[in-house]
């Protein structure tokens, strides 16, 4: 079969948008390779005896009576999935990857052209395009004098290729400028699962507090059942229904409006379970044993722009809370610095004005969210152990990531140092000084 020949499934999403299901074109798919390893796990006759059982019988229903309608939950690992979700609002992206076990990738805002890029407007009201579309005016007209700005203040150096230095110079004022798009702005992702794991997250996601992430719930199971209609449909059961409609009403997003300084909240992790040879030996690039998070856990409490949220939330080994992007907490400085002086005096009274308009829209205070600028801090609770923090820190203070966030891990690793250098914790942290590097225009993916 070509790969032109092969059908994918698809389904739009209410409002705007699509959600694709991959079809590798394999002989043996993902609902076929779970029922393998779940005859493999009963019988000792060996995977040539499964493959002639699956070629008599099929596989479809197996996984009908043993992992839907018998809820053996464990054959839904053994079958892995790709699904593509295009055109959805960056709030229920960072939604659908609010999952310890997500795996896959989202369009970074680096690398999006928001000249011509959606914005979701859940009101569907003048009022609130208007506010939408000032944003897209705004980041617009202030990128080329920012480009020429950062030029000015980041010269080329002798022997620096000149494509390398100007996708530097631009991913710079790419991500100068992101402050200032609303949360709404619309964004890609892939999310590679298995069988269990999509059918455990829609469980949640049909309770957001956020109507278009409903929907893009109802229409990945659409999608899946379509696709895989043996694997899906699983019974719903009421209370269950009623008891994760309950805690996601009320309870998903964090928000402390009292939260101004970045602080450790809890620390109860016993030092004596931490080998200081362990601590003490750990070579750079070397992550410390995982076990060692059985020491207890640490949990911290900062603000952060939700723009530098969206790389935070990529460590899934730390527990943290979905931020509630609001306008309480304050504008991040940082985004104001890195524009020339005519552009900053136009960002204040751009964001003041907006701001204003954002508070008369008669919405809930999770739909405002669309139509904030994502440099406005957020709150943010963060807790894990010693192994999933000190990973954290090490890969975000590096002088590649956002200023904001990098910041933010420093602080981190110094309270780490404070806290368990005494015990041999050895923190390896990037030495270079926080400046401009053209390498950061290296970090692409094209074609060749």
């Amino acid at each position: 079969m070509k790969l032109e020949e092969i059908n994918h499934t698809s389904v739009k999403i209410e409002g705007g948008g699509e959600v694709i299901i991959l079809n590798t074109g394999a002989v043996i798919n993902p609902e076929s390779e779970a029922m393998l390893q779940a005859l493999h796990s009963r019988s000792i006759g060996g995977l040539r005896g499964h493959l002639n059982i699956l070629a008599k019988r099929g596989s479809e229903n197996f996984m009908k009576n043993f992992y839907v309608g018998y809820g053996h939950k464990s054959i839904g690992d053994c079958g892995s999935i790709s699904i593509f979700v295009e055109g959805i609002s960056i709030l229920v992206a960072k939604a659908i990857q609010d999952w310890p076990l997500y795996s896959g990738q989202e369009a970074s805002t680096r690398y999006i052209d928001f000249k011509i890029q959606p914005f979701k407007n859940p009101l569907g009201t003048k009022e609130g395009e208007l506010i939408l579309e000032t944003s897209r005016t705004f980041y617009q007209d202030s990128m080329e004098p920012t480009i020429e700005h950062l030029k000015s203040q980041f010269p080329i150096q002798e022997g620096e290729s000149q494509n390398t230095y100007e996708k530097a110079i631009n991913a710079r004022a790419f991500d100068a400028l992101r402050g200032f798009l609303p949360a709404g702005a619309t964004t890609n992702l892939a999310w590679h699962t298995n069988l269990r794991q999509a059918a455990d997250k829609i469980m949640l996601l049909r309770h957001h507090p956020l109507k278009e992430a409903r929907a893009v719930a109802d229409t990945i199971e659409k999608a899946l059942i379509e696709a895989f209609p043996n694997s899906f449909g699983h019974e719903r059961f009421e209370k269950t229904e009623k008891y994760n409609e309950n805690w996601m009403k009320n309870e998903y997003y964090f928000h402390n409006p009292n939260c101004r300084e970045y602080k450790i909240t809890q620390n109860n992790i016993d030092t004596t379970l931490l080998p200081k040879e362990i601590l003490s030996s750990r070579p750079p690039k070397t992550e410390l044993p995982r076990h060692l998070g059985e020491a207890g856990t640490i949990q911290f409490e900062f603000t952060l722009d939700f723009g530098s949220f969206r790389d935070l939330q990529r460590h899934r080994a730390v527990l943290q809370r979905m931020p509630l992007v609001t306008t309480d907490l304050g504008f991040e400085d940082w985004y104001l610095t890195e524009v020339p002086e005519k552009v900053k005096e136009k960002a204040i009274l751009f964001l003041k004005e907006q701001k204003e308009k954002i508070e008369k829209l008669q919405v809930t205070i999770e739909e405002k969210q669309y139509y904030i600028a994502m440099g406005y801090k957020t709150s943010n609770r963060l807790t894990g152990s010693l192994p999933a923090i000190l990973y954290l820190v090490e890969l975000r203070a590096t002088r590649f990531v956002h200023p904001t966030l990098r910041s933010l891990a420093k602080k981190m690793a110094q309270s780490l140092k404070d806290l368990f250098g005494s015990d041999g914790l050895v923190v390896h942290l990037d030495q270079e000084p926080d400046r401009f590097d053209i390498k950061r225009g290296e970090h692409d993916i094209v074609l060749k």
